[in-house]
């Protein structure tokens, strides 16, 4: 999966306000039903607050990848947020975190699901696209920095 394919501007945010897991993911589901209007705004916050109980998408690092199934959809849709302040996330390493990548898949596409969710946590590992994103001063920034 090439992540310029998934990724673009109207579905990315820079140095939002936010001090809650909860919070972001209502961010996250605003931002999704802005770009795709079919879909209605409560079943994608639940299809991340669902997956987000079942262990916390906080990969470490100040990064989480939050990410649902969608009934609905046809594609992976991807949604980047950085927060002005780190929040705690009950990531796997106990930091709080600022970069947010979330993924909205089809619900019959799991292969596609973890073909993207393993391209983004590569991407992510590299720690020079990390520091770009987080000095990134606006949107355009952001995705220069993953493109």
């Amino acid at each position: 999966m090439i992540i310029s394919d998934i990724i673009s501007l109207d579905r990315t945010q820079c140095s939002v306000e936010c001090q809650s897991k909860k919070k972001i993911f209502e961010i996250i589901s605003e931002i999704a039903i802005k770009q795709h209007p079919s879909l209605n705004q409560v079943d994608v916050l639940n299809s991340l607050l669902c997956r987000e109980r079942m262990g916390s998408t906080g990969i470490g690092n100040g990064i989480a990848i939050p990410h649902g199934r969608i009934e609905g959809i046809s594609n992976v849709i991807a949604i980047i947020v950085t927060s002005d302040h780190a929040i705690d996330f009950d990531a796997i390493d106990n930091q709080p975190v600022d970069i947010f990548f979330a993924l909205l898949v089809p619900k019959e596409q799991a292969d596609s699901h973890l073909r993207a969710l393993s391209g983004i946590a590569q991407k992510l590992s590299d720690k020079s696209i990390v520091k770009a994103i987080r000095r990134a001063q606006n949107k355009n920034e952001i995705v220069a920095a993953l493109a």
